[in-house]
Protein backbone atom coordinates (compact mmCIF):
# COMPACT_ATOMS: atom_id res chain seq x y z
CA UNK A 1 0.00 0.00 0.00
CA UNK A 2 1.52 3.37 -1.05
CA UNK A 3 2.35 5.75 1.95
CA UNK A 4 1.80 9.06 1.46
CA UNK A 5 5.28 9.84 0.94
CA UNK A 6 5.12 7.88 -1.74
CA UNK A 7 2.31 9.86 -3.42
CA UNK A 8 3.68 13.08 -2.82
CA UNK A 9 6.87 11.70 -4.55
CA UNK A 10 4.78 10.29 -7.60
CA UNK A 11 3.02 13.62 -7.70
CA UNK A 12 6.04 15.97 -7.69
CA UNK A 13 7.69 13.53 -10.42
CA UNK A 14 4.28 13.37 -12.41
CA UNK A 15 4.30 17.47 -12.06
CA UNK A 16 8.15 17.98 -13.10
CA UNK A 17 7.68 16.18 -15.56
CA UNK A 18 5.07 17.77 -16.94
CA UNK A 19 6.34 21.19 -16.84
CA UNK A 20 9.40 19.87 -18.05
CA UNK A 21 7.48 18.32 -21.22
CA UNK A 22 5.68 21.82 -21.68
CA UNK A 23 8.77 24.03 -21.18
CA UNK A 24 10.59 22.05 -23.90
CA UNK A 25 7.96 22.09 -26.04
CA UNK A 26 7.78 26.14 -26.05
CA UNK A 27 11.42 25.92 -25.69
CA UNK A 28 11.50 24.82 -29.48
CA UNK A 29 9.84 28.14 -30.46
CA UNK A 30 12.72 30.65 -28.70
CA UNK A 31 13.87 32.68 -31.06
CA UNK A 32 11.35 31.92 -33.96
CA UNK A 33 9.04 33.68 -35.82
CA UNK A 34 5.48 32.14 -35.00
CA UNK A 35 1.73 33.11 -36.42
CA UNK A 36 -0.61 34.17 -33.88
CA UNK A 37 -4.12 35.42 -33.48
CA UNK A 38 -4.94 38.77 -31.63
CA UNK A 39 -7.49 37.69 -28.99
CA UNK A 40 -7.37 40.92 -26.71
CA UNK A 41 -6.07 44.76 -26.81
CA UNK A 42 -5.00 45.98 -23.12
CA UNK A 43 -3.79 49.83 -22.74
CA UNK A 44 -0.33 49.32 -23.55
CA UNK A 45 0.27 45.39 -24.99
CA UNK A 46 -1.92 43.12 -27.65
CA UNK A 47 -2.81 39.64 -26.09
CA UNK A 48 -1.96 36.93 -28.95
CA UNK A 49 -2.65 33.16 -29.30
CA UNK A 50 -0.15 31.29 -30.58
CA UNK A 51 -1.37 27.71 -29.90
CA UNK A 52 1.14 27.18 -26.90
CA UNK A 53 -0.41 26.73 -23.53
CA UNK A 54 0.24 29.98 -22.65
CA UNK A 55 -0.67 33.49 -24.61
CA UNK A 56 1.92 36.07 -25.91
CA UNK A 57 1.73 39.91 -25.30
CA UNK A 58 2.86 42.17 -28.03
CA UNK A 59 3.87 46.36 -27.13
CA UNK A 60 0.89 48.03 -28.97
CA UNK A 61 4.05 50.66 -29.85
CA UNK A 62 5.52 48.08 -32.21
CA UNK A 63 2.15 47.99 -34.44
CA UNK A 64 2.76 51.99 -35.17
CA UNK A 65 5.28 54.57 -35.43
CA UNK A 66 5.69 56.64 -32.33
CA UNK A 67 2.66 58.89 -31.23
CA UNK A 68 0.33 57.32 -33.70
CA UNK A 69 -2.66 55.02 -33.29
CA UNK A 70 -1.68 51.33 -33.42
CA UNK A 71 -2.97 49.53 -36.14
CA UNK A 72 -4.17 46.25 -34.90
CA UNK A 73 -8.21 44.68 -33.51
CA UNK A 74 -8.98 41.39 -32.28
CA UNK A 75 -8.65 39.23 -34.72
CA UNK A 76 -6.21 40.27 -36.49
CA UNK A 77 -3.38 37.24 -37.39
CA UNK A 78 -0.03 38.53 -37.42
CA UNK A 79 3.68 36.54 -37.32
CA UNK A 80 5.66 37.34 -34.12
CA UNK A 81 9.22 36.66 -32.99
CA UNK A 82 9.30 34.64 -29.75
CA UNK A 83 11.67 36.43 -27.54
CA UNK A 84 11.28 34.81 -24.22
CA UNK A 85 9.12 33.20 -21.65
CA UNK A 86 8.55 34.59 -17.78
CA UNK A 87 8.52 31.86 -15.85
CA UNK A 88 6.21 32.73 -12.88
CA UNK A 89 3.14 32.61 -14.81
CA UNK A 90 4.40 31.26 -17.98
CA UNK A 91 3.69 34.02 -20.56
CA UNK A 92 5.41 34.38 -23.69
CA UNK A 93 6.75 38.11 -24.66
CA UNK A 94 6.33 38.39 -28.72
CA UNK A 95 7.92 40.83 -30.86
CA UNK A 96 6.08 42.38 -34.58
CA UNK A 97 8.90 45.05 -34.84
CA UNK A 98 11.59 41.55 -34.75
CA UNK A 99 9.63 39.38 -36.72
CA UNK A 100 9.28 42.14 -39.91
CA UNK A 101 12.81 42.14 -39.11
CA UNK A 102 13.76 38.86 -39.52
CA UNK A 103 11.58 38.44 -42.43
CA UNK A 104 13.06 41.86 -43.55
CA UNK A 105 16.57 40.24 -43.55
CA UNK A 106 15.34 36.79 -45.30
CA UNK A 107 14.19 38.48 -48.25
CA UNK A 108 16.86 41.32 -48.26
CA UNK A 109 19.63 38.20 -48.32
CA UNK A 110 17.41 36.73 -51.22
CA UNK A 111 17.91 40.07 -53.42
CA UNK A 112 21.82 40.96 -52.24
CA UNK A 113 22.38 37.70 -53.77
CA UNK A 114 20.52 38.32 -56.46
CA UNK A 115 22.06 41.76 -56.57
CA UNK A 116 18.35 43.04 -56.98
CA UNK A 117 17.23 46.03 -56.20
CA UNK A 118 14.99 46.92 -53.11
CA UNK A 119 12.60 49.73 -52.10
CA UNK A 120 13.17 51.53 -48.99
CA UNK A 121 12.28 54.88 -47.07
CA UNK A 122 14.74 58.15 -45.83
CA UNK A 123 13.71 58.32 -42.85
CA UNK A 124 16.82 59.97 -40.32
CA UNK A 125 20.06 61.42 -40.09
CA UNK A 126 23.05 60.59 -39.08
CA UNK A 127 26.75 61.00 -39.18
CA UNK A 128 28.17 60.76 -42.56
CA UNK A 129 24.83 59.90 -44.00
CA UNK A 130 21.05 58.64 -43.39
CA UNK A 131 19.10 55.97 -42.42
CA UNK A 132 17.08 53.56 -44.34
CA UNK A 133 13.42 51.45 -43.95
CA UNK A 134 14.09 48.56 -45.88
CA UNK A 135 10.64 46.70 -44.54
CA UNK A 136 11.55 46.52 -41.20
CA UNK A 137 15.57 46.25 -41.50
CA UNK A 138 17.55 49.54 -41.06
CA UNK A 139 19.92 50.38 -43.27
CA UNK A 140 22.63 53.01 -43.83
CA UNK A 141 23.19 54.96 -46.78
CA UNK A 142 26.28 57.36 -46.71
CA UNK A 143 26.24 61.07 -48.13
CA UNK A 144 27.89 60.04 -51.41
CA UNK A 145 25.54 57.74 -52.50
CA UNK A 146 22.48 59.57 -52.17
CA UNK A 147 22.67 60.91 -56.16
CA UNK A 148 25.00 61.31 -58.72
CA UNK A 149 25.45 65.11 -57.91
CA UNK A 150 26.07 66.48 -54.77
CA UNK A 151 22.60 67.14 -53.26
CA UNK A 152 22.39 70.12 -50.55
CA UNK A 153 19.01 69.19 -49.23
CA UNK A 154 17.73 65.66 -48.92
CA UNK A 155 14.27 66.52 -47.15
CA UNK A 156 12.30 66.27 -50.50
CA UNK A 157 14.21 62.58 -50.71
CA UNK A 158 12.50 61.67 -47.41
CA UNK A 159 9.30 59.80 -46.42
CA UNK A 160 8.56 58.65 -49.90
CA UNK A 161 9.75 54.91 -50.93
CA UNK A 162 12.50 54.43 -53.51
CA UNK A 163 14.49 51.67 -54.90
CA UNK A 164 18.03 51.11 -53.37
CA UNK A 165 20.62 48.88 -53.94
CA UNK A 166 22.45 46.69 -51.58
CA UNK A 167 26.38 47.17 -51.31
CA UNK A 168 27.24 45.30 -48.34
CA UNK A 169 25.00 42.93 -45.55
CA UNK A 170 26.39 41.41 -42.34
CA UNK A 171 23.44 39.74 -40.82
CA UNK A 172 25.15 38.20 -37.46
CA UNK A 173 26.88 42.53 -37.05
CA UNK A 174 22.84 43.74 -38.19
CA UNK A 175 24.88 46.15 -40.67
CA UNK A 176 23.21 46.78 -44.26
CA UNK A 177 24.90 49.51 -46.31
CA UNK A 178 22.76 50.74 -49.24
CA UNK A 179 22.98 53.10 -51.94
CA UNK A 180 20.42 54.92 -54.59
CA UNK A 181 23.46 56.66 -56.57
CA UNK A 182 24.11 53.57 -58.06
CA UNK A 183 20.25 52.84 -58.76
CA UNK A 184 20.90 56.37 -60.55
CA UNK A 185 23.56 55.47 -62.63
CA UNK A 186 22.26 51.95 -64.30
CA UNK A 187 18.95 53.92 -65.16
CA UNK A 188 20.98 56.83 -66.51
CA UNK A 189 23.53 54.39 -68.60
CA UNK A 190 19.90 52.84 -69.90
CA UNK A 191 18.89 56.21 -70.76
CA UNK A 192 21.53 57.34 -72.03
CA UNK A 193 22.05 54.24 -74.32
CA UNK A 194 18.50 54.81 -76.12
CA UNK A 195 18.97 58.06 -76.01
CA UNK A 196 21.76 58.21 -78.27
CA UNK A 197 20.61 55.76 -80.12
CA UNK A 198 17.27 57.96 -81.19
CA UNK A 199 19.35 61.22 -81.19
CA UNK A 200 19.30 63.37 -84.03
CA UNK A 201 20.67 66.93 -85.19
CA UNK A 202 17.73 69.26 -85.69
CA UNK A 203 15.38 67.69 -82.36
CA UNK A 204 14.40 69.46 -78.99
CA UNK A 205 15.11 67.81 -75.97
CA UNK A 206 14.41 68.77 -72.69
CA UNK A 207 16.71 69.00 -69.86
CA UNK A 208 18.34 70.44 -66.42
CA UNK A 209 21.49 72.97 -66.21
CA UNK A 210 24.30 70.68 -64.52
CA UNK A 211 26.98 72.84 -64.19
CA UNK A 212 27.66 76.22 -65.33
CA UNK A 213 31.03 77.03 -67.07
CA UNK A 214 33.23 80.49 -68.19
CA UNK A 215 31.99 79.45 -72.07
CA UNK A 216 28.79 77.54 -71.69
CA UNK A 217 26.70 74.95 -69.82
CA UNK A 218 26.10 71.34 -69.12
CA UNK A 219 23.20 70.32 -69.71
CA UNK A 220 21.44 66.70 -68.39
CA UNK A 221 19.33 65.58 -71.29
CA UNK A 222 18.74 62.10 -68.87
CA UNK A 223 21.44 60.29 -68.91
CA UNK A 224 23.44 62.06 -71.63
CA UNK A 225 25.09 65.89 -71.07
CA UNK A 226 25.33 68.37 -73.83
CA UNK A 227 27.14 71.58 -74.30
CA UNK A 228 25.22 74.39 -74.09
CA UNK A 229 27.67 77.41 -75.35
CA UNK A 230 27.31 81.01 -74.11
CA UNK A 231 26.86 81.89 -77.92
CA UNK A 232 23.81 79.80 -78.08
CA UNK A 233 22.06 80.73 -75.39
CA UNK A 234 20.13 83.53 -76.92
CA UNK A 235 20.27 86.53 -79.44
CA UNK A 236 21.14 88.88 -77.17
CA UNK A 237 24.49 89.98 -75.92
CA UNK A 238 25.69 87.56 -72.60
CA UNK A 239 28.77 88.13 -71.28
CA UNK A 240 28.61 84.87 -68.79
CA UNK A 241 26.01 82.55 -68.82
CA UNK A 242 24.74 82.56 -65.13
CA UNK A 243 23.27 85.75 -66.66
CA UNK A 244 20.92 83.69 -68.34
CA UNK A 245 20.83 79.95 -66.68
CA UNK A 246 21.10 78.67 -62.83
CA UNK A 247 22.17 75.27 -61.66
CA UNK A 248 19.20 73.13 -61.46
CA UNK A 249 16.88 75.29 -63.91
CA UNK A 250 14.46 72.74 -66.39
CA UNK A 251 15.40 74.40 -69.65
CA UNK A 252 14.22 73.49 -73.81
CA UNK A 253 17.33 72.71 -75.77
CA UNK A 254 17.67 71.81 -79.48
CA UNK A 255 20.46 69.57 -80.60
CA UNK A 256 22.58 71.49 -82.94
CA UNK A 257 25.56 69.34 -83.60
CA UNK A 258 25.55 65.17 -82.39
CA UNK A 259 29.28 63.56 -83.12
CA UNK A 260 28.13 59.52 -82.78
CA UNK A 261 32.09 58.53 -82.27
CA UNK A 262 33.00 61.01 -79.97
CA UNK A 263 29.58 61.49 -78.20
CA UNK A 264 29.87 64.98 -78.17
CA UNK A 265 26.35 66.91 -78.22
CA UNK A 266 26.01 70.95 -78.90
CA UNK A 267 22.74 72.17 -77.54
CA UNK A 268 21.31 75.55 -78.40
CA UNK A 269 18.44 77.18 -77.09
CA UNK A 270 18.13 80.49 -79.51
CA UNK A 271 17.69 78.27 -82.44
CA UNK A 272 14.32 77.07 -80.93
CA UNK A 273 13.33 81.62 -80.66
CA UNK A 274 12.89 83.57 -83.53
CA UNK A 275 15.93 85.49 -85.29
CA UNK A 276 15.63 89.13 -84.69
CA UNK A 277 18.07 89.98 -87.03
CA UNK A 278 15.70 88.72 -89.99
CA UNK A 279 14.60 92.12 -91.49
CA UNK A 280 16.87 94.18 -89.58
CA UNK A 281 17.56 96.34 -92.23
CA UNK A 282 13.53 97.28 -92.59
CA UNK A 283 13.43 97.95 -89.13
CA UNK A 284 16.46 100.18 -88.53
CA UNK A 285 16.60 102.68 -91.92
CA UNK A 286 20.08 104.08 -92.46
CA UNK A 287 19.88 107.82 -90.64
CA UNK A 288 16.71 106.45 -88.48
CA UNK A 289 17.11 107.64 -84.70
CA UNK A 290 16.36 105.04 -81.94
CA UNK A 291 16.78 104.46 -78.53
CA UNK A 292 18.81 101.55 -76.79
CA UNK A 293 21.11 100.15 -74.18
CA UNK A 294 24.70 100.56 -73.30
CA UNK A 295 25.62 96.47 -72.89
CA UNK A 296 29.12 96.48 -72.90
CA UNK A 297 32.14 99.02 -73.15
CA UNK A 298 35.79 98.29 -74.97
CA UNK A 299 38.94 100.57 -75.64
CA UNK A 300 37.08 101.11 -79.47
CA UNK A 301 33.69 101.72 -78.88
CA UNK A 302 30.50 100.91 -76.89
CA UNK A 303 27.71 98.24 -77.95
CA UNK A 304 24.01 99.50 -77.86
CA UNK A 305 21.14 96.72 -77.71
CA UNK A 306 18.61 98.27 -80.10
CA UNK A 307 16.03 95.20 -78.44
CA UNK A 308 16.81 92.03 -77.41
CA UNK A 309 19.58 89.89 -79.89
CA UNK A 310 20.41 93.23 -82.22
CA UNK A 311 23.36 95.30 -80.65
CA UNK A 312 25.33 97.66 -82.82
CA UNK A 313 28.34 99.44 -82.02
CA UNK A 314 29.25 103.11 -81.47
CA UNK A 315 32.59 103.25 -82.45
CA UNK A 316 35.10 106.05 -80.76
CA UNK A 317 35.41 108.05 -83.25
CA UNK A 318 31.69 108.68 -83.49
CA UNK A 319 30.83 108.73 -79.69
CA UNK A 320 31.31 112.60 -79.31
CA UNK A 321 31.41 115.99 -81.26
CA UNK A 322 34.11 117.67 -78.98
CA UNK A 323 35.83 115.06 -76.61
CA UNK A 324 38.38 113.23 -78.38
CA UNK A 325 40.90 110.74 -77.69
CA UNK A 326 38.63 110.20 -74.51
CA UNK A 327 37.96 106.01 -73.13
CA UNK A 328 34.39 105.14 -74.56
CA UNK A 329 33.44 104.60 -70.35
CA UNK A 330 34.15 108.43 -69.90
CA UNK A 331 31.20 108.83 -72.73
CA UNK A 332 28.43 106.56 -71.40
CA UNK A 333 28.31 103.86 -69.26
CA UNK A 334 26.68 100.52 -69.28
CA UNK A 335 22.98 99.86 -69.23
CA UNK A 336 22.82 103.79 -69.46
CA UNK A 337 19.61 104.63 -72.27
CA UNK A 338 21.05 106.49 -75.40
CA UNK A 339 19.92 107.74 -78.65
CA UNK A 340 21.45 106.68 -81.35
CA UNK A 341 21.69 107.09 -84.80
CA UNK A 342 21.32 103.96 -87.65
CA UNK A 343 24.85 104.93 -89.82
CA UNK A 344 24.83 101.19 -91.42
CA UNK A 345 23.29 97.94 -91.56
CA UNK A 346 25.12 94.69 -92.75
CA UNK A 347 22.68 92.27 -92.16
CA UNK A 348 24.19 88.77 -93.48
CA UNK A 349 26.79 90.01 -91.12
CA UNK A 350 24.76 91.15 -88.23
CA UNK A 351 26.14 94.18 -87.81
CA UNK A 352 25.31 97.69 -87.37
CA UNK A 353 27.47 100.70 -87.04
CA UNK A 354 25.76 103.75 -84.66
CA UNK A 355 26.62 106.85 -83.94
CA UNK A 356 25.71 108.87 -80.44
CA UNK A 357 27.24 112.50 -81.63
CA UNK A 358 24.72 112.28 -84.92
CA UNK A 359 21.95 112.18 -82.22
CA UNK A 360 22.60 115.12 -80.65
CA UNK A 361 23.48 117.82 -83.35
CA UNK A 362 26.79 118.92 -85.00
CA UNK A 363 27.20 121.82 -81.69
CA UNK A 364 29.14 123.61 -84.71
CA UNK A 365 26.57 123.58 -87.03
CA UNK A 366 24.11 124.47 -84.09
CA UNK A 367 26.82 127.41 -82.95
CA UNK A 368 26.83 128.76 -86.56
CA UNK A 369 23.08 129.37 -86.81
CA UNK A 370 22.17 130.65 -83.59
CA UNK A 371 25.63 133.05 -84.03
CA UNK A 372 26.84 134.60 -87.49
CA UNK A 373 29.86 136.03 -88.09
CA UNK A 374 29.97 139.58 -86.33
CA UNK A 375 28.02 138.03 -83.58
CA UNK A 376 29.24 139.45 -80.29
CA UNK A 377 29.85 136.62 -77.17
CA UNK A 378 31.47 136.31 -74.03
CA UNK A 379 33.04 133.43 -72.68
CA UNK A 380 36.29 132.49 -70.39
CA UNK A 381 39.77 131.57 -71.29
CA UNK A 382 40.19 127.93 -70.81
CA UNK A 383 43.46 127.89 -72.27
CA UNK A 384 46.15 129.99 -73.18
CA UNK A 385 48.66 128.89 -76.52
CA UNK A 386 51.77 130.29 -78.04
CA UNK A 387 49.53 131.25 -80.83
CA UNK A 388 46.44 132.56 -79.80
CA UNK A 389 43.42 132.20 -76.64
CA UNK A 390 40.70 129.05 -76.06
CA UNK A 391 37.54 131.09 -75.50
CA UNK A 392 34.66 128.54 -73.81
CA UNK A 393 31.85 128.61 -76.01
CA UNK A 394 29.66 126.19 -74.18
CA UNK A 395 30.25 122.93 -71.90
CA UNK A 396 32.61 121.20 -74.62
CA UNK A 397 32.79 124.06 -77.11
CA UNK A 398 35.46 126.31 -77.73
CA UNK A 399 36.85 129.38 -80.06
CA UNK A 400 40.10 130.81 -80.81
CA UNK A 401 41.58 134.18 -80.64
CA UNK A 402 44.76 134.40 -83.42
CA UNK A 403 47.32 136.54 -81.42
CA UNK A 404 47.08 138.75 -84.51
CA UNK A 405 43.38 139.19 -83.83
CA UNK A 406 43.44 140.92 -80.26
CA UNK A 407 44.82 143.86 -80.96
CA UNK A 408 45.19 146.77 -83.81
CA UNK A 409 48.55 148.53 -82.44
CA UNK A 410 49.97 145.62 -80.02
CA UNK A 411 52.34 143.02 -81.60
CA UNK A 412 50.30 139.86 -80.78
CA UNK A 413 52.97 138.15 -78.29
CA UNK A 414 52.49 141.51 -76.51
CA UNK A 415 49.17 141.80 -76.40
CA UNK A 416 48.64 138.03 -74.74
CA UNK A 417 50.34 139.11 -72.17
CA UNK A 418 47.43 140.96 -70.73
CA UNK A 419 45.54 137.73 -70.90
CA UNK A 420 45.01 135.15 -67.79
CA UNK A 421 43.52 131.82 -67.78
CA UNK A 422 39.95 131.92 -66.04
CA UNK A 423 39.34 135.40 -67.46
CA UNK A 424 36.07 136.38 -68.94
CA UNK A 425 36.48 138.22 -72.18
CA UNK A 426 34.49 139.45 -75.05
CA UNK A 427 34.68 138.41 -78.51
CA UNK A 428 33.32 138.67 -81.91
CA UNK A 429 32.64 135.84 -84.10
CA UNK A 430 34.42 135.79 -87.38
CA UNK A 431 34.13 132.45 -88.75
CA UNK A 432 32.68 128.87 -88.07
CA UNK A 433 34.28 125.92 -90.30
CA UNK A 434 32.10 123.34 -89.67
CA UNK A 435 34.06 120.60 -91.75
CA UNK A 436 37.22 121.09 -89.93
CA UNK A 437 35.43 121.90 -86.48
CA UNK A 438 36.39 125.39 -86.07
CA UNK A 439 35.29 128.97 -84.50
CA UNK A 440 37.53 131.69 -85.16
CA UNK A 441 37.14 134.68 -82.77
CA UNK A 442 38.72 138.35 -82.55
CA UNK A 443 38.95 140.91 -79.75
CA UNK A 444 40.23 143.80 -81.90
CA UNK A 445 36.90 143.49 -84.34
CA UNK A 446 34.80 144.99 -81.03
CA UNK A 447 36.28 148.56 -82.56
CA UNK A 448 37.01 149.67 -85.99
CA UNK A 449 40.25 149.40 -87.49
CA UNK A 450 42.52 152.66 -87.30
CA UNK A 451 44.07 152.13 -90.03
CA UNK A 452 41.29 151.33 -92.68
CA UNK A 453 40.79 154.75 -93.94
CA UNK A 454 44.41 154.66 -94.78
CA UNK A 455 44.73 151.13 -96.14
CA UNK A 456 41.87 153.07 -98.28
CA UNK A 457 43.45 155.76 -99.75
CA UNK A 458 47.65 154.85 -100.15
CA UNK A 459 48.24 152.29 -103.10
CA UNK A 460 51.08 150.98 -104.19
CA UNK A 461 53.69 152.92 -106.23
CA UNK A 462 52.38 155.98 -103.82
CA UNK A 463 55.10 157.54 -101.87
CA UNK A 464 54.79 158.46 -97.96
CA UNK A 465 56.62 160.17 -95.25
CA UNK A 466 57.45 157.34 -92.63
CA UNK A 467 58.72 158.24 -88.70
CA UNK A 468 61.43 155.57 -88.23
CA UNK A 469 60.60 153.55 -84.95
CA UNK A 470 63.22 150.83 -85.09
CA UNK A 471 66.28 150.04 -86.77
CA UNK A 472 67.06 146.62 -87.34
CA UNK A 473 71.02 145.05 -88.73
CA UNK A 474 68.45 144.08 -91.66
CA UNK A 475 67.03 147.39 -92.07
CA UNK A 476 64.64 149.81 -90.64
CA UNK A 477 61.16 150.04 -89.53
CA UNK A 478 58.81 152.90 -89.89
CA UNK A 479 54.97 154.03 -89.04
CA UNK A 480 53.32 155.59 -91.72
CA UNK A 481 50.28 158.04 -90.86
CA UNK A 482 50.85 156.71 -87.04
CA UNK A 483 48.91 153.64 -87.73
CA UNK A 484 50.43 151.59 -90.56
CA UNK A 485 53.86 149.84 -89.77
CA UNK A 486 56.03 149.62 -93.02
CA UNK A 487 59.34 147.85 -93.15
CA UNK A 488 62.59 149.04 -95.58
CA UNK A 489 64.60 145.71 -96.12
CA UNK A 490 68.72 147.39 -96.04
CA UNK A 491 68.75 146.60 -99.83
CA UNK A 492 66.64 149.28 -100.11
CA UNK A 493 67.53 151.90 -98.64
CA UNK A 494 69.58 154.11 -100.27
CA UNK A 495 71.00 154.24 -104.05
CA UNK A 496 74.23 154.05 -103.39
CA UNK A 497 75.26 150.66 -101.80
CA UNK A 498 77.67 152.71 -99.55
CA UNK A 499 74.20 154.56 -97.68
CA UNK A 500 72.84 150.91 -97.23
CA UNK A 501 73.25 151.23 -93.67
CA UNK A 502 70.57 151.16 -91.13
CA UNK A 503 72.61 152.77 -88.59
CA UNK A 504 73.41 155.77 -90.70
CA UNK A 505 69.16 156.52 -89.77
CA UNK A 506 67.71 157.61 -86.33
CA UNK A 507 64.41 156.20 -84.17
CA UNK A 508 62.22 159.61 -85.07
CA UNK A 509 63.68 160.39 -87.87
CA UNK A 510 61.52 161.11 -90.72
CA UNK A 511 61.76 160.05 -94.51
CA UNK A 512 59.86 159.55 -97.60
CA UNK A 513 59.66 155.71 -99.37
CA UNK A 514 57.81 154.46 -102.12
CA UNK A 515 55.01 151.92 -101.14
CA UNK A 516 55.93 148.24 -102.67
CA UNK A 517 54.06 146.30 -101.36
CA UNK A 518 50.87 146.49 -99.27
CA UNK A 519 49.56 143.52 -96.68
CA UNK A 520 45.76 144.60 -96.31
CA UNK A 521 45.30 141.93 -93.87
CA UNK A 522 48.24 142.23 -91.98
CA UNK A 523 48.08 146.19 -92.08
CA UNK A 524 51.99 146.15 -93.08
CA UNK A 525 54.03 147.72 -95.90
CA UNK A 526 56.85 147.21 -98.03
CA UNK A 527 58.76 150.43 -99.00
CA UNK A 528 61.75 151.09 -100.64
CA UNK A 529 64.13 154.87 -100.58
CA UNK A 530 66.17 153.59 -103.23
CA UNK A 531 63.14 153.20 -105.45
CA UNK A 532 62.11 156.42 -104.93
CA UNK A 533 65.57 158.09 -105.85
CA UNK A 534 65.61 156.20 -109.08
CA UNK A 535 62.31 157.14 -110.14
CA UNK A 536 63.08 160.87 -109.13
CA UNK A 537 66.36 160.79 -110.89
CA UNK A 538 64.64 158.61 -114.48
CA UNK A 539 62.13 161.66 -113.92
CA UNK A 540 64.48 164.26 -113.73
CA UNK A 541 66.72 163.46 -116.90
CA UNK A 542 63.26 163.09 -118.63
CA UNK A 543 62.27 166.54 -117.83
CA UNK A 544 66.09 168.52 -118.09
CA UNK A 545 67.53 166.66 -120.00
CA UNK A 546 70.75 163.73 -120.21
CA UNK A 547 74.36 163.78 -120.19
CA UNK A 548 74.35 163.46 -123.48
CA UNK A 549 73.17 167.36 -124.44
CA UNK A 550 76.23 168.36 -122.20
CA UNK A 551 75.10 168.87 -119.05
CA UNK A 552 76.12 167.04 -115.69
CA UNK A 553 74.11 164.77 -113.32
CA UNK A 554 74.58 167.20 -110.52
CA UNK A 555 73.25 169.84 -112.90
CA UNK A 556 70.24 167.75 -114.16
CA UNK A 557 69.54 167.22 -110.52
CA UNK A 558 70.00 170.66 -109.39
CA UNK A 559 67.61 172.25 -111.91
CA UNK A 560 65.21 169.47 -110.79
CA UNK A 561 65.24 170.30 -107.01
CA UNK A 562 65.25 173.74 -107.45
CA UNK A 563 62.06 173.63 -109.24
CA UNK A 564 60.15 171.57 -107.02
CA UNK A 565 61.32 174.20 -104.14
CA UNK A 566 60.17 176.70 -106.26
CA UNK A 567 56.37 175.11 -107.04
CA UNK A 568 56.78 174.32 -102.96
CA UNK A 569 57.25 177.72 -101.95
CA UNK A 570 54.38 178.97 -104.96
CA UNK A 571 52.04 176.92 -103.02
Amino acid sequence: MATANTLATDAGEDFAALLDATLGENSSFHGSVITGKVIRVDDDFAVVDVGLKSEGRVPLKEFAPQGAKPEVKVGDVIELFVERYEDRDGAIILSREKARREEAWTNLEKSFTAQQRVNGVIFGRVKGGFTVDLGGAVAFLPGSQVDIRPVRDVTPLMGSPQPFQILKMDRARGNIVVSRRAVLEETRAEQRSELIQGLKEGMVLDGVVKNITDYGAFVDLGGVDGLLHVTDIAWRRINHPSEALTIGQQVKVQVIRFNPETQRISLGMKQLMADPWDGVAIKYPVNGKFSGRVTNITDYGAFVELEPGVEGLVHVSEMSWTKKNVHPGKIVATSQEVDVMILDVDGPKRRISLGLKQAQGNPWELFAEANPPGTVIEGEIRNITEFGLFVGLGPDLDGMVHMSDLSWDVPGEQAMTSYRKGDMVKAKVLDVDVEKERISLGVKQLQADPAAEVLDRIRKGDVVTCIVTKIEPNGIEVKVDEVLTGFIRRAELARDRGDQRPDRFAVGEKVDAKITAVDRAGRRLALTIKGKEVEEEREAMKEFGSTDSGASLGDILGAAIRRRNQVASDE
